[in-house]
């Protein structure tokens, strides 16, 4: 469940941080366009697995291997 966890956080908090600046943005100006709450979150999402993508599946790559090697013969 750790790593689970390791590897969602990224794309979690960056979702929550950026709806949270797109409400407060929608707020604030009473534009209330729901694609205004959707796109921002996309590309936000896009670019973290970019930059984080490699690292998640290296994680979990290891996590798999760990979990292989550690299981009894038949």
């Amino acid at each position: 469940m750790l790593v689970g966890l390791q590897v969602a956080l990224p794309i979690l908090l960056t979702a929550l941080v950026v709806g949270l600046l797109v409400s407060i943005f929608q707020a604030v100006t009473q534009i209330q366009e729901m694609t205004l709450q959707f796109v921002p979150k996309i590309v936000a999402v896009g670019l973290v697995l970019l930059f984080a993508g490699s690292w998640m599946l290296m994680r979990l790559v290891e996590f798999t291997t760990h979990v292989l090697t550690t299981l009894p013969p038949r």
